[in-house]
């Protein structure tokens, strides 16, 4: 019988983050302290601290004082978008959104998991890509590696595990095309 998932031989390999820890933690602490207590309509002072740190934020972007950026350095957001309260942006790869694209309330974007057939639960990441004009209503979760095509709204509570094309409506756990976006 295979040994699995031995946490004792665990490593996250080397620049994983994409910066030193000393970063890594800093971050944390301003987010903590500067950008979660943010009054809500500080939208300018969150886009400044997420670009502080390497965030490549656009034009009028609306972020919410309790979305959750894990490694903003890896995350991109087009001009007029607006991430939502809860949104979780797990940027362990990268995250690219596009522009007039509005990620809903309590949705995960999730780069990242783990290889459960590794024996040393191996983790990785994989980049998302999500177009211009979308809308992921309220807690979708989108998996590693997806892209979501442009003008694409993705139904609430779906789970997208496969890409999805342009100009669509998806609903569902996975999320599948119900009708075209006119």
């Amino acid at each position: 019988m295979r040994n699995f998932q031995n946490l004792n031989i665990y490593k996250t390999p080397d620049n994983f983050r994409g910066k030193s820890k000393w970063i890594v933690q800093l971050w944390w602490i301003v987010y903590a302290v500067f950008f979660k207590n943010s009054p809500q309509v500080m939208y300018g002072w969150r886009r400044f601290l997420l670009r502080s740190f390497g965030a490549k934020i656009g034009k009028n972007v609306i972020i919410r004082s309790t979305a959750q950026f894990t490694y903003p350095w890896k995350i991109s957001i087009g001009d007029c978008s607006w991430i939502g309260d809860e949104v979780v942006l797990y940027s362990l790869g990268e995250i690219e959104i596009g522009s007039h694209t509005v990620i809903s309330q309590r949705s995960y974007i999730c780069t990242g998991s783990h290889d459960y057939n590794s024996e040393s639960f191996d983790i990785y990441s994989q980049k998302i890509t999500i177009g211009d004009k979308c809308w992921l209503a309220t807690d979708v979760y989108v998996a590693p590696s997806i892209t979501i095509g442009g003008n694409t709204v993705v139904g609430a509570r779906s789970s997208v595990f496969k890409d999805l094309l342009s100009n669509k409506v998806c609903m569902g756990s996975p999320a599948k095309p119900i009708k075209d976006r006119i």
